[in-house]
């Protein structure tokens, strides 16, 4: 795989693009160079590690030349959203793009706290983290995304953080080049999993993150996968609610782990139930536990099968439809035909019209 990106997107089976590059970056490059970009990035979200794809690859699919395939990255590389890794096999053409999190970028450019003074200790230095200030906090709530962030924060927390409070959230992202999409489901972790609404509890939990390697969505989905699948499960299947902002009852994930530990159903599966729920102005688990129960007893467990199924009755209301159209047209025709029998005198003498 020679398309790698540092993101924070969750793959949904689709190809998230950040409006940062959208808005600022993709005016200015022509329409060869956003298609290689958008491109490349769509095989940096394939997580198949049986993908083999390169810049050839990219100038195939486009029809273009490969010099417009490496021009593109080298535009897009001086503008500082994409890296070019090297390899070692003396093809200039053949190296890895790194795709660089816009929205970390942003935050980096727009967010830079007061840097303390460096003590003349190296070793004290090195070991000593940064204490953001009240006015880092003023200038940090000016950007969109941190803003964001601790709304979203204050809607899981049920009330407003305290500006000491947010000042800490601001040294976890200085800190621990933490994005805050990270930070974000690091309280929903804790007050899903644990019901522990502290500050330092989940400033424990951001820090054994980072200890991990853990600073995007990526990596925190992987590792999430690996130690607590639940959580993930119920996030996505939420978030395809559309319920962003709060978590689920008690009884809601009783629910949700019956489709996963009873029933066997796979997320996908789960997912392609959601999607259902736009037939419906008031979507919730109830609503998706009543597909879900149709689909165990009719036997499907895959969403080939759904799809297979929804052909199926697809199908049905169309011949039942052409059936009673063509029911119709033989009545009357049936009615024309006994009304043909008779001649216009005929007619009179049976009505009484004529004697």
């Amino acid at each position: 795989m020679n398309f790698i990106k540092r993101t924070t997107d969750i793959d949904f089976g689709q190809t998230p693009i950040e409006n940062i590059f959208i808005n600022d970056f993709m005016p200015m490059a022509n329409g060869t160079y956003v298609k290689v970009y958008l491109l490349g990035y769509k095989y940096a979200n394939d997580r198949d590690e049986n993908l083999i794809v390169d810049n050839k690859t990219i100038a195939k699919h486009l029809n273009i030349p490969l010099e417009d395939v490496l021009g593109a990255w080298d535009f897009w590389e001086q503008k500082g959203i994409i890296k070019k890794i090297k390899k070692n096999n003396g093809d200039e053409s053949d190296f890895i793009v790194e795709f660089l999190s816009l929205r970390q970028l942003y935050i980096d450019n727009n967010y830079k706290p007061n840097t303390p003074q460096k003590s003349k200790n190296p070793i004290s230095n090195s070991n000593k983290q940064y204490k953001c200030s009240p006015e880092d906090l003023i200038e940090a709530n000016k950007i969109p995304e941190i803003k964001n962030m601790f709304y979203q924060i204050d809607q899981i927390m049920r009330r407003q953080l305290f500006p000491n409070e947010r000042i800490t959230v601001l040294d976890w992202i200085y800190n621990f080049n933490m994005d805050p999409d990270i930070i974000i489901k690091a309280f929903e972790y804790c007050i899903d999993k644990k019901n522990i609404k502290s500050i330092r509890y989940v400033g424990g939990v951001i820090k054994n993150w980072y200890d991990n390697g853990i600073i995007d969505m990526n990596k925190l989905e992987e590792y999430l996968e690996k130690t607590d699948k639940k959580f993930i499960y119920y996030d996505k299947i939420f978030k395809a609610l559309g319920f962003n902002f709060r978590q689920p009852s008690k009884a809601e994930k009783e629910v949700m782990d019956i489709w996963i530990d009873k029933w066997g159903f796979s997320l996908d599966l789960i997912l392609k139930a959601c999607e259902n729920s736009k037939k419906t102005s008031n979507p919730s688990i109830n609503y998706i536990n009543s597909i879900l129960q149709a689909w165990k007893k009719d036997g499907i467990t895959t969403t080939e099968e759904v799809e297979k199924k929804e052909l199926q009755i697809k199908e049905t209301k169309s011949n039942n439809s052409s059936k009673s159209k063509q029911l119709k047209s033989n009545k009357f025709q049936n009615f024309k035909q006994r009304f043909d029998k008779y001649s216009n005198e005929e007619l009179e003498k049976i009505l009484g019209i004529k004697k």
